[in-house]
């Protein structure tokens, strides 16, 4: 299987998803072309809609859709979901409205475009909010069963999804189970979690909320050292749900791998690389990270 962004994964789903059931619509912010919901609106016209560039009506929007009965994809940017916190808090968070949020273009491997495009501070926002759960899917057959999964789940969640192309890492036989980690490679010195884009840097899958708590506890109790790798501010994100729930139940020496301070311009591997989070990046940090 090649290579595919998430977010390509996600727009073909839809389309197979949405002849099996009406529900469903998407609401877009000017920016379907790219959250690649365009052709699920070529298909299903009167079941798509785009609002123009105001995300938050966007939200507002697929709230009211949602409280009615529907099953509403709300897309964007990652960066721009983030930045309507305040109606995702009380129109979708609040009211445990049975939204999707769809945050593409996630991290800083989006590249070029910068870091007003780049949402690395996103997971940290909506991880505060109690009844949002968030999953970021490794490759194409991980989103494809996760957005099965999020048009049968009751209550809201928020899908955050790559710009670029994720290499397979998951097995023929996966199935995807909300909640529950993929171990990929069992191992006895560090377990290494990730998730989303440096997943196959690593190696090993991750839902960042909730949590697998009890994996969790049985890798970390047998390697007694954590090291989590996320395409993410490593202040608020998979590293810090980690951390947090490490330490009220089993203390771990634990090692957060992720962006520090603001992205910048670049291409992917070259940010990938300057951030730590390539493979080489990632070897020599878990290995500084045994031997301090």
């Amino acid at each position: 299987m090649p290579a595919k962004a998430s977010r390509a994964a996600f727009g073909e789903a839809l389309i197979d998803l949405g002849a099996k059931d009406e529900r469903i619509v998407t609401i877009d912010a000017d920016l379907s072309k790219s959250t690649m919901t365009v052709n699920f609106a070529k298909k299903y016209p009167q079941r798509a809609f785009n609002v123009g560039i105001a995300e938050s009506n966007m939200i507002g929007i697929g709230a009211g859709l949602a409280l009615t009965g529907r099953i509403p994809f709300a897309c964007s940017f990652a960066c721009f979901l983030a930045g309507r916190f305040e109606t995702i808090r009380t129109s979708v968070g609040y009211t445990n409205a049975n939204v999707k949020l769809v945050g593409t273009h996630s991290g800083i491997a989006i590249g070029e475009d910068g870091y007003s495009q780049m949402g690395v501070e996103d997971v940290a926002c909506i991880r505060s909010l109690p009844n949002i759960g968030i999953i970021q899917p490794a490759d194409e057959v991980e989103t494809k069963q996760a957005i099965a999964y999020a048009v049968e789940h009751q209550g809201p969640l928020y899908l955050r999804l790559t710009r670029q192309n994720l290499e397979p890492v998951c097995p023929p036989d996966y199935r995807f189970q909300y909640g529950r980690w993929l171990v990929l490679r069992k191992g006895h010195d560090v377990s290494l979690i990730g998730s989303g884009g440096p997943l196959f840097n690593c190696l090993e899958a991750a839902c960042i909320k909730p949590l697998d708590e009890e994996l969790l506890v049985q890798s970390a109790g047998k390697t007694g050292h954590v090291v989590t790798v996320e395409d993410h501010s490593i202040h608020g994100g998979l590293g810090g749900a980690v951390a947090e729930f490490l330490g009220d139940v089993l203390p771990t020496p634990t090692k957060r791998l992720g962006v520090h301070g603001f992205g910048e311009s670049g291409d992917a591997k070259g940010l990938y690389a300057k951030h730590g989070l390539d493979p080489a990046g990632i070897a020599a940090s878990v290995k500084k990270f045994l031997h301090r």
